[in-house]
């Protein structure tokens, strides 16, 4: 362990024993925190909240879950999200006034007799603007595990999607985020779009490999899948995050799975994903980092934000946050921005990251009261000053309320619950579940008070 770390560990000890974080410490000494302004969530669907033995594609699975989210430059937000009793992924777009832009929810995946699980999407401004979504899906095709990843896209804002089409065409499980061979999380994928409208595919398979494909036609086509890393005795990756900058640039980010002491791997394009640089290792510690996920702002800076566990896989995680100015050769040193000591839950992980239009990054996390079981709630900070420091961590209300049960993510955690626009306007997807009563699909607007 180098200096920093030892003297990030003794700040962090002192803080904890004065009932204070890091974080709030930094924040009153350097920027102060308004808050957010959040509006009351809004039910997006709900559903039953049974969920039967693993039997493939015939369980009796009935519950709605997986949610994601867009915003555009008017404020409207898109969800996506997966009903397992339908088995299938839907789409809806709330205007800016809560009002729904579709009497019904837009089916995307129309593949009734497999399960269809865990959306990401990008959603463009304008009308009727274009949304685009990946997913994985439940097929067999003769691998140990089963899985797919298929993507759409929609012309018309979502009204109407294009037929699906299957980008990895594998028997090896894609989609599966390994921890072990007997955990892993599903929906180990990402998808980004270019300033350019080249866009950009990522997954892991169970096996291990990170595949990345791209479109260079908006969706209509995609390039055969290349291998990045994995496979071939390596680490098995997992939890791949894409974001792209100009001239070409495409950024991914992973982290492995078998490995008690996993660090954040990262690896950039400069020729729209043609071909990719040798991946390099953020920062190499003892502990179990996790779930990472990028964004770049307008001036080049890569942001990135992660999870580590100082215990291993499965233990109380902690949020950290670490960027590449443009220009720089290396990340900064990663640094705490929100930890679980101090409040009153014990493990903070699976962040989601995305920033406005001035570079200002905002953040999300699951909370947990044990470091295993579901998540019972979503924290939240944000910067106003490109990620120099952080406002204090806080609860984002209306997502722990225990009359819902727990938060959702029954087949993997790996989501895409935040989407911020160039405003700072914010939208907060959410799933619950309460066993053998009611399920719900969530979304929240929120923005930063006082922004300028």
């Amino acid at each position: 362990m180098d200096f920093k770390s030892i003297l990030s560990g003794l700040i962090s000890a002192i803080a904890v024993l004065m009932g204070v974080s890091v974080v709030a410490l930094s924040v009153a000494q350097k920027s102060g925190s308004s808050g957010i302004k959040w509006k009351d969530k809004i039910e997006v669907v709900s559903g039953e909240a049974y969920r039967g033995p693993w039997r493939m594609n015939e369980s009796e699975f009935r519950y709605v879950d997986d949610p994601t989210v867009g915003i555009n430059g008017d404020k409207a937000v898109g969800v996506a999200w997966a009903d397992h009793d339908r088995k299938d992924i839907f789409f809806q777009v709330f205007e800016k006034d809560g009002k729904k832009r579709f009497q019904e929810p837009v089916n995307v995946s129309r593949s009734p007799s497999i399960f269809s699980w865990l959306p990401k999407l990008v959603m463009t401004s304008g009308r009727p603007g274009r949304v685009y979504v990946l997913w994985q899906e439940i097929v067999f095709s003769g691998g140990t595990h089963g899985g797919e990843i298929f993507f759409a896209r929609s012309n018309d804002g979502g009204k109407t999607f294009q037929e699906p089409i299957n980008l990895s065409t594998t028997r090896a499980g894609a989609g599966k985020g390994r921890l072990n061979r007997d955990s892993w999380h599903n929906g180990s994928l990402d998808i980004a779009l270019g300033p350019e409208g080249h866009l950009y595919a990522a997954w892991t398979e169970y096996e291990g490999p990170l595949r990345f494909s791209r479109s260079t036609d908006g969706g209509a086509s995609f390039s055969a899948p290349i291998r990045i890393r994995g496979g071939n005795g390596a680490a098995p990756a997992r939890a791949p995050a894409l974001a792209t900058g100009g001239d070409g640039a495409v950024y991914i980010a992973w982290t492995v799975g078998e490995d008690p002491a996993a660090d954040i791997h990262f690896s950039e394009s400069d020729d729209h994903g043609q071909t990719f640089a040798e991946p390099r290792i953020l920062d190499r510690t003892d502990g179990h980092a996790d779930a990472p996920k990028l964004a770049v702002d307008d001036r080049g800076t890569v942001h990135l934000v992660y999870a580590e566990s100082p215990g291993g896989p499965l233990k109380a995680y902690h949020i950290r946050y670490t960027r590449l100015p443009q220009g720089e050769g290396d990340f900064e040193q990663p640094r705490q921005i929100a930890v679980p000591e101090g409040t009153r839950w014990e493990s903070m992980n699976f962040p989601s990251l995305s920033l406005d239009g001035k570079g200002n990054p905002y953040i999300i996390w699951e909370l947990f009261p044990k470091p295993v079981g579901y998540p019972k709630g979503l924290g939240f900070t944000f910067s106003r000053d490109g990620g120099q420091t952080f406002a204090s961590p806080r609860d984002i209300p209306g997502t722990g309320d225990p009359a819902l049960g727990t938060g959702g993510g029954r087949q993997g955690l790996l989501m895409k619950k935040l989407a911020v626009n160039d405003q700072g306007a914010i939208a907060v997807a959410h799933s619950t579940f309460k066993r053998n009563q009611s399920s719900h699909v969530w979304f929240l607007r929120g923005e930063a008070a006082g922004r300028n």
